[in-house]
């Protein structure tokens, strides 16, 4: 199986956990992932959160890293890529304003291309229109965005994943190990232990 070109999508404030994970252990299993925040080069950091679950009524957020993007936003060309990665944290709430961001996951979504959304990210792509008929998840809280734009919200746990056809989507980062295993598969990326 050949390695995968993958494009991340992401932006100031961006959930820690879920830019960082993903983005190491795709490289780790040998594919290339492209990071990319618009208005931003390569070489140039988007801020990250921390979320995380205490007992509150939602999730508490904290500073976290600042994470280097490898590639330039008007740079790319969707065309090039195989699958879109889609982390969570604060940015899909204005990543989705974006008519650019809006146009690129339209590109991966009509293409049928592997598309993994995490948290918050389901955002963009119900501002994309690219939920209607689709069955996802995502964190509790965007549920009612899923099914506003013509989505099934799956109310799963919090450490599980749904798959439907080529989109792969998890509540949060404690879903990582059931997520990026479901998006490995619909990859179609095999790891030999």
């Amino acid at each position: 199986m050949p390695a995968k070109k993958i494009l991340l999508l992401a932006g100031d404030f961006v959930e820690d956990y879920e830019i960082m994970v993903p983005f190491q252990a795709l490289l780790a299993v040998g594919h290339t992932v492209h990071a990319v925040c618009p208005g931003k080069r390569a070489g140039e950091t988007v801020k990250t959160a921390v979320h995380d679950f205490e007992g509150d009524q939602t999730y508490l957020e904290r500073p976290g890293h600042n994470f280097t993007l490898n590639a330039s936003f008007e740079e790319i060309q969707p065309e090039a890529y195989d699958a879109l990665l889609l982390p969570g944290g604060r940015a899909p709430e204005y990543l989705r304003l974006n008519p650019r961001v809006r146009e690129i996951v339209k590109h991966f979504a009509d293409a049928g291309k592997p598309i993994a959304a995490i948290c918050h990210a389901l955002q963009i792509l119900a501002a994309a229109g690219v939920l209607k008929g689709r069955r996802c998840t995502a964190y509790p809280a965007v549920g009612p965005d899923v099914t506003l734009a013509g989505g099934t919200y799956m109310e799963i746990p919090i450490d599980g994943a749904y798959t439907d056809g080529n989109l792969v989507t998890a509540p949060a980062w404690p879903a990582h190990p059931a997520w990026l295993a479901a998006f490995l598969k619909v990859l179609g990326t095999r790891i030999s232990l």
